[in-house]
């Protein structure tokens, strides 16, 4: 069974549709890559609560808390090795100065036994949903469709 991510995917009103925060993946791996940006999340380790995951890797990958608000479960997708589960809230007036993302430690080059830090994200922001489309990793792309049709429904 593949393993069990969860992600806080904030959204608002745009000027001509909605609009998500996604955040950069970081490291040399995503540098120039395209689809390099994703929901912020992280794993969900033994019986820890989905949500609560989700609210930690967010705090965590962006560097202040997701905003109190009332949580769609969009539910999950899945994205190459893994299962993403998805809960979405509404944020009209987030903002983030700066990310401040925890660090990753990676073995650089990869066989080499030197091992750097690099940030988990490097950046993140708001974008109209069909930019997300094109941004996003592919198997993230679902959960955009779910939000619109809780958001249409």
């Amino acid at each position: 069974m593949a393993v069990l991510s969860a992600g806080v995917l904030l959204f608002r009103d745009g000027s001509d549709e909605p609009e998500v925060f996604i955040a950069h993946m970081g490291g040399p791996f995503w540098r120039g890559r395209p689809r390099a940006w994703s929901i912020p999340k992280g794993l969900v380790e033994g019986t820890d609560d989905p949500l609560d995951t989700a609210r930690r890797e967010f705090a965590e990958e962006i560097g202040v808390p997701a905003p109190d608000g009332d949580v769609l479960d969009l539910g999950e997708v899945r994205q190459s090795s893994k299962r993403v589960r998805v809960f979405a809230i509404a944020a009209p007036t987030f903002t983030v100065d700066e990310v401040r993302s925890n660090t990753a430690r990676i073995e650089l080059p990869r066989g080499s036994g030197r091992f750097v830090e690099v940030p988990e994200v490097d950046d993140a922001r708001w974008v109209r949903i069909d930019e997300a489309r094109e941004l996003l990793v592919t198997g993230q792309v679902a959960a955009l469709d779910a939000l619109l049709g809780r958001l249409r429904g």
